[in-house]
C-alpha cells in the first residue's frame, strides 16, 4: 500500500511568471531532496528543515492516512466527478463550525416597538459566514445591542453552535455578573442616597370613617358589620434588567444556526436537547389556543373579565383542519358586527321611556390578532360563540371547546381592594370564585380558566382549583413567576394551578425552557407555550413549542401577520411530521377521552336505559363505559 506522505517545500523550478507560482506540494519525501545544481549547504539545510516541518505538520493532523484512505476508495468506486468526490470527503473531515462574531440590531416589531435582531456569524471551513438571525422583543434594546456587539461576541468566539449549553452556560454566567454589577451600582447608589440627611415628617394617622348609625329598632347582631379580609398588597414587580433580552435572543440563534448547518428544522435539535440527544420516533403537535374575542380592561364595553375568549378545535382535527373551522366562526364574528340592529319598537309613556336603546356592537382589532368587541355581560360573547356554532352545525363542548384569559392582575381595584369584573361591579375574592363556578355551571365546555386571580391571592387559587380543578385546566400565565425565578426556587406550585404558560423572553435561554418543561412535567402539570403580546414576525417559537412537548400553543387570533405566520409555520411543521410518519396524537387523543368521559356521563343521565335497544348503538356503547367505570 502507498502511504508516501504528502509535504509543503519550494520547487527549484522557476519560470517568468515569478517564484509566487510555484507550487508549495511535492510527492518527494524529505529525504528525496535535490542533490547538486550549484545550491550552497546552507539552503539545502534549510529545505531540509522546512521539509521535516511539514512532515511533522501532515502525521499530527493525520494526513498520509486519511489521505490514502481517501484515494483508495476514490480509485475502487471510480465516481464521474473525481474532484466532486475528492471534495466531498474532505468537507467530512473539515472542523465544524464554530461562532466568530455575533452582531445585535436595532429594529422594530409588528407594532412599532424597538426589538432586537441578532445574526450569528460562523465560521464554516476557514470562511466566516452569516447563518441565523432571531428577532426578540423587550425594552432598552440599545444596551442588548451593546452586549451582543461587544462582550457576548467576544465570549462565544471559537464555541461550536451545536454545543447548545456550553453557550447557554456562557450566557448564564456573563448575566449573572451583569446583575452583580448592577446590584453593586444600586448600593453605591443607595449609600450616596444615605449620606444625605433629609429630615422625614412623621405621617399623621389615617382618620378612620364613623361607625354606621344603627337603625331605629334595629337589634344588635353579629351580621351589623361584614368586615371583609383586607387583600394582600401586591409583590413587587420581578426586576427586568436592561439589556437582558440579549441572552435569550442570542440563545436562541445559537439554536437555530446549529439546525441551520445541520440541515435539520429547529424543533428536531429543540427535541434532542430535550431527550437528552436521543432520537424521537413521534412528536406531537400542540393544541391550538386561539384568540377569538377580547373583552378584557381595555375594551369600549362595560366588561372586562374577559380580556381573552379563546377557542380550543376539537382534538381529533389537525392543526389546518382546527385554523379552518375557526376562520369560518370569525367570518361569522365580523357579520355579526357590521350588521345593523333592528329597529327598537316604540315604547309608552312609563315603560322605560326614559332608557336608551341597546348600543351598536362595534369591534376592532387589537395587537392580539382579535376583534375587541363592546359587550357589558359575561353572558353575551359566550352566546355569540354558541350561536355562530350552531349556524354553522357546531357543538360547543364537541367540535370546540373554550377558555377564558381573565387577566386577572388587571381588574384589580386596590382602593377598594376588589376585582372589577364590569364597569361599576366590583368583587372580593371569593365572591370571584362563585362567578366562576357559575360561569362553568352554564357553559361546561369552558375547559380552561386562565389567571383568574393575581398571584397574591392563593387561598383563591387554591379554592377554585378544589371547585373546578376535575372540570378545566386552572393555569398561571402572568401570575407565574418568571422562568429563571422558577427555576431558582425550584418551586412552580405557587400560585397553585393545574399548568403554566412559559414563554421566551429576557434571559431565557433555550436550556432554561429544557429544563422548566422538564420540571413542570414532573410535577404532572400541563405546559402552555405563549406569545408576547408584542410579537415580532420570527416563528421559531413554533419549533420550540414542538420540540419542547408541550400540551397547548397560544398564538393570539388569526390576524396581523406576525401571528399568522406563526400558523403558517405549525401548518408546515405538521405536515413534515405527517409525510415523515412521526406525527404522534397522543395528547389530542387523551384531551378527546378526557371530553368523552364527560359527555358519557352526561349523556347516560339523560338517556333511560329501557330505551337504549332501540335508541341506537351510540347509546349502549354509553352505558357500557359507564358500567365498566363504576
Amino acid at each position: 500500500m502507498w502511504r508516501q506522505p504528502l509535504v509543503a517545500l519550494p520547487s527549484d523550478r522557476k519560470d517568468a511568471r515569478g517564484p509566487q507560482s510555484n507550487p508549495l506540494c511535492s510527492l518527494k519525501s524529505p529525504t528525496m531532496g535535490e542533490e547538486g545544481g550549484g545550491r550552497s549547504c546552507g539552503t539545502t539545510r534549510e529545505l531540509q528543515k522546512l521539509k521535516q516541518q511539514a512532515m511533522e505538520y501532515y502525521q499530527q493532523n493525520d494526513v498520509p492516512r486519511r489521505l490514502e484512505e481517501m484515494l483508495n476508495s476514490t480509485f475502487y468506486l471510480q465516481p464521474a466527478d473525481v474532484y466532486g468526490h475528492l471534495a466531498n470527503c474532505f468537507s467530512k473531515l473539515a472542523k465544524p463550525p464554530t461562532i466568530c462574531r455575533v452582531v445585535g440590531k436595532n429594529v422594530l416589531d409588528g407594532l412599532g416597538l424597538p426589538t432586537l435582531q441578532v445574526e450569528i456569524f460562523c465560521t464554516i471551513q476557514n470562511f466566516a459566514k452569516v447563518d441565523a438571525e432571531e428577532l426578540e422583543r423587550k425594552d432598552a434594546v440599545s444596551t442588548a445591542v451593546q452586549w451582543v456587539n461587544e462582550a457576548i461576541t467576544q465570549e462565544l468566539q471559537g464555541i461550536a453552535p451545536s454545543n447548545q449549553a456550553q453557550v447557554d452556560q456562557v450566557l448564564r454566567i456573563f448575566f449573572e455578573n451583569k446583575v452583580q454589577e448592577e446590584k453593586e451600582k444600586r448600593e453605591l447608589e443607595k449609600s450616596t442616597e444615605d449620606s444625605v440627611v433629609v429630615p422625614i415628617l412623621s405621617p399623621l394617622p389615617p382618620v378612620l370613617p364613623p361607625p354606621p348609625a344603627k337603625k331605629k329598632g334595629q337589634k344588635q347582631g353579629r351580621n351589623d358589620i361584614i368586615v371583609e379580609k383586607p387583600i394582600t398588597p401586591a409583590e413587587p414587580v420581578e426586576r427586568v434588567l436592561s439589556g437582558s433580552m440579549a441572552i435569550g435572543a442570542v440563545s436562541l440563534a445559537v439554536a437555530k444556526t446549529s439546525a441551520m448547518l445541520g440541515n435539520n428544522p429547529l424543533y428536531l435539535n429543540i427535541a434532542l436537547l430535550k431527550h437528552r440527544q436521543e432520537q424521537q420516533k413521534k412528536l406531537t403537535i400542540p393544541l391550538l389556543m386561539v384568540s377569538m374575542i377580547s373583552c378584557g380592561k381595555s375594551s369600549p364595553g362595560k366588561l372586562n373579565l374577559m380580556k381573552e375568549v379563546i377557542c380550543i378545535p376539537h382534538p381529533g382535527l389537525t392543526a389546518k383542519q382546527g385554523v379552518e373551522m375557526l376562520l369560518e366562526i370569525q367570518k361569522h364574528i365580523n357579520k355579526t358586527i357590521e350588521m345593523p340592529l333592528p329597529p327598537k319598537a316604540e315604547t309608552k309613556k312609563g315603560h322605560n321611556g326614559g332608557k336608551r336603546g341597546q348600543p351598536q356592537i362595534t369591534g376592532k382589532m387589537s395587537h392580539l390578532g382579535c376583534l375587541t368587541i363592546n359587550y357589558d355581560t359575561t353572558e353575551q360573547p359566550l352566546l355569540l360563540i354558541q350561536g355562530i356554532c350552531a349556524s354553522l352545525g357546531l357543538e360547543l363542548g364537541i367540535n370546540l371547546h373554550l377558555a377564558i384569559n381573565c387577566a386577572a392582575h388587571e381588574l384589580m381595584d386596590y382602593s377598594k381592594g376588589k376585582y372589577e369584573v364590569m364597569m361599576g361591579t366590583y368583587k372580593n375574592a371569593t365572591e370571584m370564585v362563585d362567578l366562576y363556578v357559575d360561569l362553568i355551571n352554564k357553559y361546561p365546555s369552558i375547559i380552561a380558566l386562565i389567571d383568574p386571580f393575581r398571584k397574591e391571592d392563593s387561598e383563591q387559587w387554591d379554592s377554585i382549583l378544589n371547585a373546578l380543578g376535575s372540570r378545566c385546566y386552572i393555569i398561571a400565565g402572568n401570575a407565574s413567576k418568571s422562568i429563571s425565578k422558577l427555576l431558582e426556587d425550584g418551586n412552580i406550585s405557587t400560585p397553585k394551578s393545574s399548568g403554566l404558560i412559559i414563554n421566551h423572553t429576557n434571559q431565557t435561554t433555550v436550556s432554561d425552557l429544557v429544563e422548566i418543561t422538564d420540571l413542570i412535567e414532573s410535577k404532572k402539570y400541563i405546559t402552555a407555550f405563549g406569545s408576547t403580546e408584542g410579537e415580532s414576525p420570527d416563528d421559531s417559537l413554533v419549533d420550540l413549542a414542538v420540540g419542547l412537548g408541550v400540551r397547548f400553543i397560544k398564538l393570539g387570533g388569526l390576524s396581523r401577520g406576525e401571528r399568522v405566520t406563526k400558523y403558517n409555520r405549525l401548518f408546515t411543521i405538521e405536515e413534515e411530521l405527517v409525510q415523515n410518519g412521526t406525527l404522534e396524537e397522543n395528547a389530542r387523543e387523551q384531551l378527546k377521552r378526557k371530553k368523552e368521559r364527560r359527555e358519557c356521563k352526561v349523556a347516560h343521565i339523560q338517556v333511560d336505559k329501557s330505551q337504549i335497544h332501540y335508541v341506537g348503538k351510540k347509546c349502549w356503547y354509553i352505558y357500557i363505559v359507564l358500567k365498566h367505570s363504576k
